[in-house]
């Protein structure tokens, strides 16, 4: 039976428990936060251990340090081991520097929640996602041992050199986090402007639900990357504000690229009254006309019961939905327009 230590109990490390679990693997898990450790063992996902040191691994081991960058980092500067070891921080070049002495391969799985904790893992967490794996310093072999993993747990390996990874993700990542922040700050500034937020409002912003203290630990790590897209955000958003060509060719640009991150969706949105069986009620439709459902969000009604229910479904098939949610007795609404 292969074995895993898993260093950081998290929504990330305990998902890779769980889903190396389900593979056959002996899980073993170790976290500095006596409760994260203790809350992750009852999820069934690991057996836990009294630190790393405690732990005897051997060549044909898996190490995987699932903490912030700065843990990790620390980590590998004082460790000795056989085993092969790899990371799954959102930055890759700062701890690649001190780990090339190690039998290491950095990684970093594009997945997650905006909720945190070993609560809300899941052992298909990781499947149909995107994984990075950064070749640079590594053992050609240890990096098809790795691939293979990734591959097991569901997600799509893809190599991607470290310097190129983080100038990557400081911009699909780590500046939309700062985005998000500072769109709720302004907003916040405005009185009566957080009453009125609606759909893109909430989806722009979704992001700001994660851990403050995680977040300040990658932004920092990575500040070099996250500075420089900073930079350019400001140098475009500056442009924009002068000629509106460059604002129309801009929007008319992001629609296109938009529609090209997925297959093209058609929304229907539907009224629910503030009553038992409701979902269960979407539910029968949905499962009564086939419907490719890819996306939902529940906005529920800011004063009273109720709200609306926003079902995303491959672009063909909304007829087909409302005519099935009619037979339910549900109502679907027009689409209010994209910018609510």
């Amino acid at each position: 039976m292969p074995r895993a230590l898993i260093s950081g109990t998290g929504l990330i490390g305990t998902s890779i428990a769980l889903g190396l679990q389900d593979l056959g693997w002996e899980t073993l898990g170790w976290d500095p936060n006596p409760e994260a450790l203790d809350r992750a063992a009852r999820t069934g996902a690991i057996e836990p251990v009294d630190s790393l040191e405690s732990v005897s691994l051997g060549p044909d081991d898996l190490l995987v340090l699932a903490a912030p960058p700065s843990a990790v980092r620390s980590t590998l500067r004082e460790l000795e081991t056989t085993a092969l070891v790899i990371d799954v921080a959102s930055v890759k070049a700062p701890i690649i520097e001190v780990a090339r002495t190690q039998r290491f391969v950095g990684t970093h799985p594009m997945a997650g929640r905006e909720v945190t904790g070993p609560d809300a893992a899941r052992p298909g967490l990781f499947r149909g996602a995107t994984w990075v794996v950064v070749p640079d310093e590594a053992d050609e072999s240890d990096v098809l041992v790795v691939e293979s993993i990734v591959d097991d747990l569901g997600a799509r390996p893809i190599r991607m050199g470290a310097v190129e990874h983080d100038a990557a993700v400081a911009r699909i990542s780590h500046l939309p986090q700062i985005i998000a922040a500072v769109l709720l700050d302004g907003a916040n500034e405005v009185p009566g402007a957080m009453d009125l937020a609606a759909g893109s409002f909430r989806d722009l912003t979704r992001v700001a639900a994660s851990d403050p203290a995680i977040w300040m630990d990658i932004l920092t790590v990575n500040r070099r990357e996250v500075v420089d897209a900073v930079e350019a955000l400001r140098a475009r958003l500056a442009a924009l504000t002068v000629s509106d060509d460059d604002l129309d060719a801009t929007l008319t640009q992001a629609r296109r690229l938009r529609s090209s991150l997925g297959p093209e969706l058609a929304v229907v949105r539907v009224a629910l009254e503030d009553r038992p069986g409701e979902m269960a009620s979407v539910g029968h439709a949905l499962a009564e006309c086939g419907a490719d459902l890819r996306d939902l969000q529940l906005r529920h009604a800011p004063y009273g019961g109720g709200g609306i229910l926003t079902l995303s479904v491959k672009a063909g098939e909304e007829s087909v939905l409302r005519s099935a949610l009619a037979a339910e007795g549900l109502s679907a609404v027009v689409p209010s327009v994209e910018a609510d």
